[in-house]
């Protein structure tokens, strides 16, 4: 194909923020996909979602991007019964993991998206219905050269930024310093939020985000991890 036909294809030219590992389902994630999603899962095809009824009540919607297996979401869930939480996640193991927990922990203010969550917010997430909007430990795209593959740049916090409420919190995390001031320059420049850091840059990791396995490591090697918390103000 030309390099023209190229730029003129959108889809060939969609940056990706992840790579799809699949890897193989175990027995438990399987089993947890089949007996857990008619009541917990979401699809990208069901359009707009109205959140009193996917919920059964009207309480504040938090979203997590990225999840992974799960593990964090699913005690952060169980900790807040008072709020409802949504996770997308593009790999499937993770999705059969987060079910699976979730279903052992007796949650049922859980739902999840196994999605590209660009489009989920596009196509599924109503204007300025979110609380909260979660991203812990992206995919850090280290080398300078895949800087571009970053899922935290000025087009998508607008497009989070719309899906908030007033009031609503941008909430990120990274253990890797040079991301970390990535979103801060980014996060610093996207119009219509304030940080609530007190010294304008990193905040303190709130109670309500588990520390992880992530985190853990990070611990490990000497690293630091570094909380952003920007909120919608316009």
């Amino acid at each position: 194909m030309s390099e023209q036909n190229a730029e003129n294809t959108p889809y060939l030219r969609k940056i990706r923020s992840f790579v799809r590992r699949e890897g193989r389902l175990t027995k438990g994630q399987a089993q947890a996909l089949e007996k857990c999603w008619p009541t917990m899962g979401l699809e990208h095809g069901m359009g707009l979602l109205d959140f009193a009824k996917v919920f059964g009540n009207s309480n504040p919607v938090v979203l997590e991007i990225g999840f992974g297996m799960g593990k964090s979401l699913v005690e952060m869930a169980q900790a807040a019964p008072e709020l409802n939480f949504i996770g997308i996640e593009v790999h499937k193991p993770g999705v059969g993991a987060c079910l699976m927990a979730a279903s052992e922990a007796g949650v049922t203010n859980l739902r999840v998206f196994e999605h590209d969550a660009v489009e989920v917010l596009a196509d599924n997430i109503p204007a300025a219905s979110l609380a909260r909007m979660q991203l812990f430990f992206p995919d850090p795209w280290h080398k300078k050269r895949h800087h571009k593959r970053r899922i935290v740049q000025l087009e998508f916090a607008e497009s989070l930024r719309k899906k908030l409420a007033i009031g609503g919190v941008f909430h990120m995390a990274t253990d890797w310093e040079n991301y970390a001031e990535h979103m801060l320059e980014v996060m610093n420049a996207a119009p219509g939020y304030q940080n609530q850091s007190a010294s304008n840059d990193y905040v303190p990791r709130p109670e309500h985000r588990p520390k992880t396995k992530f985190e853990a490591r990070g611990e490990r090697l000497g690293h630091g991890v570094w909380d952003l918390m920007f909120e919608r103000v316009e």
